[in-house]
């Protein structure tokens, strides 16, 4: 099974929150393809959350599997997420960032494990 593009998984997780009544917005376009997508959650408290993909190879053989998430930061500080970003977007500058304002912290992502 094919994985849905980056393009598209965007826009249809864009969507998502839209309709969960979740403000959501793309802040960076990446690679239409394939690129990597990260979801920061900002908790509009002063604290935000960093979600990257993760690593496809724990789904191999798995044809329910369509783009998992891990948690890459908990409740740090949005300076700490800006930063892990930019060091992010210098390792793959075709990365995607989706950027999502929830005091809930909600994300509605598919999470590995």
């Amino acid at each position: 099974m094919a994985r849905l593009r980056s393009d598209f998984w965007v826009s249809a997780h864009l969507r998502r929150c839209a309709v969960e009544g979740v403000s959501a917005v793309q802040r960076r376009r990446g690679a239409p393809e394939a690129g990597a997508i990260f979801v920061k959650v900002d908790r509009l408290d002063g604290r935000a959350d960093l979600y990257g993909p993760a690593p496809q190879a724990l789904f191999e053989g798995d044809e329910t599997a369509g783009r998992r998430f891990e948690p890459l930061m908990r409740e740090a500080l949005p300076p700490d997420v800006e930063a892990r970003l930019v060091r992010e977007i210098r390792f793959d500058s075709d990365l995607w960032i989706v950027e999502i304002d929830d005091r809930e912290g909600r994300h509605f992502l598919d999470l590995a494990g």
